[in-house]
């Protein structure tokens, strides 16, 4: 049965049961709700209200999301990049991510030892497939060629 997002009341209901589910952002509860067929007009006074009340935080949202995407193994270009995708500000991104006390170093050599059990490239085949892996998980180039080096990454 689809619920018909024609009143503010609706919207409003239908905003808080995603923000009940997650935190989200601005932009992507936006999104959700043009997608259940919200108008635009509805949809900026509803989520105005929300943030007014505290429940709408992009603050919190940001914070959420790199906790989440850090404990998934993920590294800070490749969480910077899905943010910058979901529609938050350059700056509050790189806020919340110097706010969100990883230690990206440690990060990334749990994520090497996990996936090739801490062991050192052979030769070049398998340098290149341990950089691109972590690469891909959102490491800067310049950490991983210190950690496939054995040199101290901070």
């Amino acid at each position: 049965m689809s619920v018909v997002l024609d009143t503010p009341v609706a919207v409003r209901r239908a905003a808080m049961d995603l923000l009940a589910r997650r935190e989200h952002g601005r932009v992507e509860l936006t999104r959700k709700l043009r997608r259940r067929g919200a108008p635009p007009e509805l949809i900026d006074g509803a989520l105005d209200r929300l943030a007014e009340e505290g429940l709408l935080s992009e603050v919190r949202y940001l914070g959420s999301f790199i906790s989440s995407r850090g404990r998934s193994g993920y590294g800070p270009l490749r969480i910077r990049e899905e943010l910058a995708q979901r529609g938050l500000g350059r700056e509050a991104i790189e806020q919340a991510l110097a706010e969100a006390g990883i230690d990206w170093a440690e990060q990334l050599r749990d994520v090497w030892q996990r996936k090739f059990g801490g062991q050192q490239p052979a030769d070049m085949r398998e340098r290149a497939q341990q950089s691109r892996f972590l690469s891909y998980r959102g490491f800067s180039l310049e950490q991983i060629g210190r950690l496939l080096r054995g040199a101290d990454l901070d």
